[in-house]
């Protein structure tokens, strides 16, 4: 019962949901999964339980992952897996009690009506008041980048979904950009690749698996293999090979070039003054997708800055998320002034 009245931070992303409990830090980590049985249209399994089902469900159950890039694909679906993770961590009767009050991160370039559904999901959730935070500026405050300073501060965050570009200064985004090419797409390309050169069908976690153990966008001293099983496509039986992760980067090479260009056209658009202190403080890059090796590599070359990946990458939005916490009013102020702005 540690949610008792307390805000919750919830970085809702499409592969991974992280809450975050003020005082407590990230008190849940789970797959953005769902098992539904399409008979009953009951709720079967929500999160590493639901995961484990993807691929391997009957007729009658379907596994679901409600978030495509970045934004709420099944709104419904949406709603019951938030009303899980937040009775998980606050415990039901405590919820009837006191509703939490919640911020939810959201991609950079979302509109007002997927801001809408995001804020609508969290309060059927049971949220008192839901607040946005945009992604780039939660990954840069859980990265520890002083975002309040008149300093230009860029902060690249590939997730499942979609990758956000931002370049921020005294506290705002001066140049943004969000593409919906990350994680998902990565693994897309895997499964293309090994069709293609291999004649072989495999499954979305298999392609995750090769791009979480060998995956690799800059050459690597040495090469390392990982064996795989599959459906052959011509005999229609299963079938071991052994893939290289000089293959993975070959399959890997059209995501990620999109990935740089964005980086690219975000600098072409910042401010000069902002762009000789990037210069000097480099990239900071945050999220599951920058820790495939070599990709702070291949961006420091491209573009001449030096680039990081953030201490802990994977839970940089949720915690900035929840240090926005301590801001709340603060960004109560800016929606407020944000509404004001609409409504002349």
């Amino acid at each position: 019962m540690f949610g008792i009245g307390q805000d919750i931070g919830i970085d809702l992303g499409t592969a991974t949901v992280l809450v975050y409990i003020k005082g407590k830090g990230i008190v849940l980590r789970e797959p953005s999964v769902v098992a539904i049985d399409k008979n009953s249209n009951k709720l079967l399994a929500v999160g590493e339980e639901a995961r484990r089902m993807l691929g391997r469900t009957p007729g009658n159950i379907v596994a679901i992952r409600p978030l495509r890039e970045g934004v709420i694909s099944d709104y419904d679906i949406t709603e019951r897996m938030l009303k899980h993770f937040i009775n998980k961590v606050c415990g039901s009767r405590i919820l009837k009690l006191v509703r939490p009050r919640i911020i939810v991160c959201v991609p950079s370039g979302v509109t007002e009506v997927e801001k809408r559904a995001v804020k609508e999901a969290a309060m059927q959730a049971g949220a008192r008041r839901t607040y946005l935070i945009e992604e780039p500026i939660a990954a840069a405050i859980g990265a520890g980048i002083d975002i309040a300073k008149a300093c230009g501060s860029m902060v690249i965050d590939i997730g499942g979904g979609t990758t956000d570009i931002a370049v921020i200064s005294l506290g705002g985004t001066v140049v943004s950009s969000s593409i919906k090419i990350a994680g998902d797409k990565f693994d897309e390309a895997i499964v293309r690749y090994m069709r293609k050169k291999h004649n072989i069908m495999i499954g979305e976690r298999t392609a995750e698996e090769l791009k979480i153990n060998i995956g690799t966008v800059y050459p690597r001293v040495q090469e390392v293999t990982m064996d795989i099983r599959g459906r052959n496509l011509i005999s229609g039986l299963p079938k071991t090979i052994t893939v290289t992760s000089t293959e993975i980067m070959e399959a890997l090479e059209e995501p990620i070039l999109s990935i740089v260009e964005a980086v690219h056209s975000v600098l072409e658009k910042t401010p000069p003054e902002l762009a000789s202190d990037i210069s000097d403080r480099g990239i900071v890059m945050t999220g599951g997708g920058s820790l495939i090796y070599g990709l702070d590599k291949l961006i420091q070359e491209k573009t001449g800055i030096n680039v990081v990946v953030a201490d802990d990458a994977i839970s940089c939005v949720a915690i900035g998320t929840g240090k926005a916490l301590d801001n709340i009013e603060t960004i109560e102020q800016s929606e407020a002034a944000e509404n004001r702005s609409i409504q002349r």
